[in-house]
């Protein structure tokens, strides 16, 4: 094969057809829409979905019935009159976001009760863990 032959196969070879090489405008839509969605996940999980999305509520009190009567029900001392808990709801006493304590605390303040925290029968928690609100 001669060099002149070889020039005209490899320019045959990698003659580069224009159409059909770029991305179609539904895939490039397509794409930048999964970065803005993998960005908002991203956002969501580090800095949390409060943060990120103020209009979602942010209210486990749920959350911390079913964990209290759990401890209860396992007659777990620890979980029910040492572990603390926080209590997240729009209608806090005080005007605050969160409160930090106890299934005992919030089993037996009159200001929580409302959120339907029962007092364990099973467990007797000692004199100095009741409404503390503080880590030793």
């Amino acid at each position: 094969m001669s060099k002149k032959e070889a020039g005209e196969f490899l320019g045959d070879f990698f003659k580069k057809n224009s159409r059909g090489q770029g991305l179609s405008t539904n895939a490039i839509i397509l794409i930048i829409l999964g970065v803005i969605i993998l960005v908002i996940l991203i956002l969501g999980f580090t800095l949390g979905w409060g943060t990120i999305l103020p209009w979602i509520k942010s209210n486990n009190v749920d959350t911390i019935v079913k964990a209290c009567e759990a401890a209860c029900a396992t007659n777990s001392q620890y979980d029910f009159c040492s572990l603390e808990r926080e209590l997240k709801s729009d209608d806090l006493p005080g005007g605050e976001k969160s409160v930090k304590n106890t299934c005992d605390f919030f089993s037996e303040t009159q200001e929580y009760l409302k959120y339907g925290v029962e007092k364990c029968l099973s467990v007797v928690c000692p004199e100095n863990s009741e409404g503390s609100g503080t880590s030793p």
